[in-house]
């Protein structure tokens, strides 16, 4: 589990009012803050499996997974919902948030 890798690969990222903690190649990315900029991620929890990488914008998050695929949350204006794109999110090794 995420406790046992916290000395070497546990990572934080964040919005202007939320947090979104994993661990390298973990199971799950664990979220609080205000939901509308990505402290709920009720929706995408169950996709969320080998992250790799974790990025914000001003309100939304997007993780990279270990298979090159992009999963996104939190303020659908500002990046949380890539529903749209997400055939094109394929073979992604990173990703940068700006806020």
């Amino acid at each position: 589990g995420c406790l046992t890798a916290i000395a070497g690969q546990a990572r934080v990222a964040t919005t202007t009012s939320a947090f979104a903690f994993w661990c390298t190649g973990g199971t799950g990315v664990v979220t609080w803050g205000n939901p509308m900029c990505g402290g709920d991620n009720c929706r995408v929890q169950d996709q969320l499996k080998n992250v790799q990488q974790v990025s914000a914008t001003f309100s939304a998050f997007a993780a990279v997974l270990a298979d090159g695929t992009v999963v996104t949350w939190g303020d659908a204006s500002r990046g949380g919902d890539s529903t749209q794109v997400a055939d094109q999110l394929r073979n992604v090794w990173q990703i940068h948030g700006s806020h």
